[in-house]
């Protein structure tokens, strides 16, 4: 399903890539998604796979990019792959809207700061086990259709 949905993970739909794998985004059941397809020749993929499967399941709120499911398959060569699927934020990430010429306004700016205080207020007191995210930045800091932070 997840190779139809990104047509076949085409290079046309690759959102970004780094150490962890690569995000795609794609269409599913009517409903945009993206798709992070994990590496798993990183030493510790297939933990982290499941440590952020573990970590992720109950997690509900606004302000944070929400898991819609969780796979384990095969490519088209035969190779084992893991992938998380998230909602798809259309706006990007907060790195883009800071640095280009976007000319955010101040008010802007602020409510994207809150956006984000609030998501880790959660994460860190009222989601049950406290969450460290480890790896906050404005490129892992998205954005939705109402300009609205979600934190992946």
């Amino acid at each position: 399903m997840l190779l139809k949905a990104t047509d076949g993970f085409s290079s046309r739909n690759l959102l970004g890539s780094g150490s962890f794998g690569s995000v795609y985004k794609g269409m599913l059941d009517g409903k945009m998604i993206a798709v992070k397809v994990l590496n798993l020749q990183q030493r510790g993929g297939s933990k982290s796979f499941m440590a952020e499967c573990e970590t992720l399941k109950n997690i509900r709120h606004r302000n944070l990019v929400g898991i819609l499911t969780a796979c384990s398959s095969m490519d088209f060569q035969r190779n084992e792959f893991k992938a998380l699927v998230y909602e798809y934020m259309p706006n990007g990430n907060v790195e883009r809207w800071l640095y280009d010429d976007n000319n955010l306004s101040l008010l802007q700016r602020l409510d994207f700061a809150i956006d984000v205080a609030h998501a880790l207020n959660y994460l860190h007191h009222e989601c049950g086990n406290l969450i460290v995210h480890c790896d906050l930045k404005p490129s892992n800091i998205l954005l939705d259709n109402d300009m609205v932070v979600g934190s992946a």
